[in-house]
């Protein structure tokens, strides 16, 4: 087995392994646990995978936003 340093595998961004190239992973995982994932019943691994998708899509596909002056996160 090859090691990250072999395949050129970098720990992080920039480099430097800062905490902020995780800053916005995590709160992408926190908005989807406590308005998505939280908020509904589900028993099966594809009724969590339904529901991932359909916030996904929810949310970077239909609302515009304010910050990217009313335009819709995937036509940035």
């Amino acid at each position: 087995m090859r090691t990250p340093r072999e395949t050129g595998t970098r720990n992080s961004v920039d480099g430097r392994g800062l905490w902020m190239d995780n800053v916005m992973i995590k709160r992408l995982w926190r908005s989807l646990k406590y308005e998505c994932v939280y908020l509904r019943k589900m028993v099966t691994g594809s009724e969590l995978r339904q529901t991932l998708a359909w916030c996904f899509d929810f949310y970077n596909i239909r609302p515009p936003h304010f910050a990217f002056d009313g335009k819709k996160p995937m036509e940035i």
